[in-house]
């Protein structure tokens, strides 16, 4: 028997009060369905006007790896949830205010654990043993060139700690290590500093499994399939063609890493499908996931919608996904200071299509700014629509 949810009146002293840390699109989505709830909304990053801030009830711009900051918006704000929606946050702050009574979505140490791919890495291959990539750590260049040697070409480097295909590159010889070195050292979250070293996996596919926790339980959204360039996501759909096999021992391992995670929320699930039916774990973010952004024109409730109602304590008796479905994120080409979208017109004359604009303030090459959902008869069929559609539509300065 579950425990009743009461949610107060936003704006009032029996508020139920939210503070997000991180604003992006992701965070927004977040916001927008727990609106729906009457859930009051507070949100942070480290720039004003970004996309969550626009909808929230308020907002503070902080530097988010700063504890001290961190600390005196909690206190101030006194939320009932604080949930993490970036990696780049002070996670030993999180821990202390969790160890004080607040409480963290899913968990302070899951965001700690998670935001640093060492930790969440023997977490996964050495407590837990899920089949991953062979893997070293270097601090040094000559490091890196010894565990290149020893895992084989080409090697996989990245971060410790980034996001969104930051800092991450494919060495194939020797002679790529020095480049990939100096990207993975300005590319990192926290600056220079400890890399990951990986095998090349040749995986036949990607996917995401959207792994939600809930009061009554665990489920499973259907399997999202994905392409990455860089290491940032660029298109994905639902559902990916899988085995029976392949669908269980997915939702395996994505259980047992997120039951070793803990807390309640949507966790995205990254993993690699290979011959024979394998499945290997690749990483884990306990938050919505950017290639999940797809249940938007999916499922009953997207993966925004379920992690509202798994973080407010409420059961989710099942997931429906009622169509299938793809998403292509439209990203900035160059620098721009003030972001206008053109084409909608001809994007919104087309059947079974939907347009995000994210609306941030500014952005620098690669950004995701947007996206295009299309649904249809196949994933094939709406994924074909909407690349076709993102092609039509043009971001240029204002």
């Amino acid at each position: 028997m579950t425990q009743p949810v009461s949610i107060g009146t936003p704006l009032s002293a029996g508020a139920t009060r939210v503070l997000l840390l991180g604003a992006g699109e992701l965070g927004k989505e977040v916001v927008l369905e727990l609106q729906r709830f009457g859930v009051e909304l507070i949100a942070c990053d480290r720039y004003a006007n970004a996309p969550a801030m626009q909808v929230a009830h308020r907002s503070h711009v902080i530097d988010m790896l700063d504890r001290a900051a961190l600390r005196r918006v909690v206190e101030t704000e006194k939320p009932h949830l604080i949930v993490p929606e970036i990696e780049a946050i002070a996670t030993q702050e999180l821990i202390a205010l969790e160890a004080e009574g607040w409480t963290v979505i899913p968990t302070a140490q899951a965001a700690r654990l998670t935001m640093d791919r060492e930790a969440i890495r023997r977490v996964a291959a050495e407590e837990l043993d899920l089949p991953t990539a062979r893997y070293q750590f270097a601090d040094t260049f000559d490091e890196l060139k010894s565990a290149a040697k020893t895992l084989g070409w080409p090697v996989v480097i990245k971060p410790i700690m980034s996001s969104s295909g930051k800092g991450q590159s494919v060495a194939k010889t020797e002679a790529d290590l020095e480049k990939s070195w100096q990207y993975a050292q300005t590319g990192g979250r926290t600056g220079a500093g400890r890399v990951i070293v990986e095998e090349f996996i040749q995986f036949e596919s990607e996917i995401t499994m959207l792994t939600v926790r809930a009061v009554n339980g665990t489920m499973f959204c259907d399997p999202v399939g994905h392409r990455q360039v860089g290491g940032d996501y660029v298109e994905s759909w639902q559902p990916h063609p899988m085995s029976a096999l392949q669908i269980e021992r997915s939702q395996a391992v994505a259980k047992r890493i997120t039951d070793r995670l803990g807390g309640r929320g949507i966790f995205g699930v990254e993993l690699f499908l290979l011959s024979d039916d394998r499945v290997m774990f690749s990483e884990v973010s306990p938050r919505p996931h950017d290639t999940g952004m797809v249940t938007m024109g999916t499922q009953v409730w997207s993966q925004f919608a379920l992690h509202a109602r798994a973080i407010l304590g409420l059961p989710i008796p099942t997931i429906r996904r009622h169509s299938a479905g793809a998403s292509v994120a439209l990203r900035a080409d160059g620098e721009l200071r003030s972001p206008v979208l053109d084409g909608l017109t001809s994007a919104y004359s087309t059947p079974n299509v939907d347009v995000r604009f994210f609306g941030k303030p500014n952005a620098v090459a690669r950004r995701r700014l947007g996206v295009v959902l299309a649904t249809g008869d196949t994933a094939d069929v709406a994924l074909a629509t909407a690349k076709r559609v993102a092609g039509e539509l043009q971001l240029r300065d204002a």
